[in-house]
């Protein structure tokens, strides 16, 4: 790693888990009620104007470039879109693996590496999800450094919602820098000279967004129609869809328990950055990306 990119790591890194306990009440807690305070705790949000903002911006991208690709990408036939799935998956093995040990899931590693073995394979280059056996072999797990933070015993954090990415907190977003070096494709495009690299990863990223985006379209829509606040019922999204990818949950969450709907978020092989709702919900973003995704 060059030293510009080390001292560059270990700022965010410090930044990160720096701003892990800085969420406060926006005035003095004496001005509150108990029953004020306790809702501002739980929802750890203090800077939601800022995050509204960032939302609102991300909405319009979704809607002019984001959400119209991803319906058509949609119209493609359910075996291809399975197709390019199951290949970004198997791309992500490595960070996925990484986190397993991280995180002493020794069972998990030992899935992880022989779902990569037997699909790289047999499943023809990960193509084919041949080791999951239509839901009768090893399913797909993702897991990401967010996920390991919260195994460690760190709190999330303040809500953040990102430019571009979407839902986060402090302990994901530290998890997004991380995995991002955990990613031997992102070093083999640092040190390249070469265009390729560039517009391979590029591509990558840019078809997690969309098959992310995609397989959660309908559910998306639904939420938006049927919320009275869709900022804070995406909020409620992540969170439960975050929690549920660190104890190893399915990804099906509850929007708003007072409600009567269920909505079921397709992790899409994202993580946090891909877990996110798509904008984002996946494993938002292989984050991806995610989920769950505080």
């Amino acid at each position: 790693m060059r030293d510009f990119d080390l001292k560059r790591f270990f700022l965010a890194a410090f930044l990160a888990v720096g701003l892990i306990g800085c969420a406060a009440a926006p005035v003095q807690d004496g001005d509150l009620t108990e029953d004020e305070l306790a809702e501002f705790e739980d929802v750890n949000d203090p800077i939601e104007g800022f995050n509204r903002a960032v939302f609102q911006i991300n909405l319009l991208i979704d809607k002019v470039i984001l959400r119209p690709i991803s319906a058509a990408y949609g119209e493609l036939p359910d075996g291809l879109r399975d197709t390019v799935r199951n290949f970004l998956r198997n791309l992500r093995t490595p960070v996925i693996l990484a986190n397993n040990l991280l995180q002493g899931d020794w069972e998990g590693a030992q899935n992880t590496t022989g779902r990569f073995i037997v699909n790289t394979s047999i499943g023809l280059g990960g193509l084919i999800d041949i080791a999951d056996h239509e839901g009768k072999g090893i399913p797909f797990r993702d897991e990401d450094f967010g996920q390991t933070l919260a195994v460690w015993g760190a709190g999330e954090g303040p809500y953040l919602m990102l430019p571009l990415l979407g839902p986060s907190n402090v302990r994901d977003t530290a998890g997004i820098v991380v995995d991002y070096f955990l990613d031997p494709f992102n070093w083999w495009e640092r040190n390249s000279d070469d265009g390729t690299a560039t517009t391979i990863v590029w591509s990558r990223r840019i078809m997690e967004a969309i098959d992310s985006r995609s397989r959660n379209y309908q559910t998306l829509e639904d939420l938006e129609e049927t919320s009275l606040d869709f900022y804070a019922a995406v909020r409620s999204l992540y969170r439960q869809q975050r929690e549920n990818m660190i104890l190893n949950q399915d990804v099906d969450v509850d929007i708003n328990k007072n409600e009567d709907f269920d909505f079921d978020i397709d992790d899409g092989g994202d993580s946090a950055q891909s877990a996110q709702l798509d904008f984002e919900i996946d494993d938002v973003i292989e984050p991806t990306v995610a989920p769950p995704a505080d």
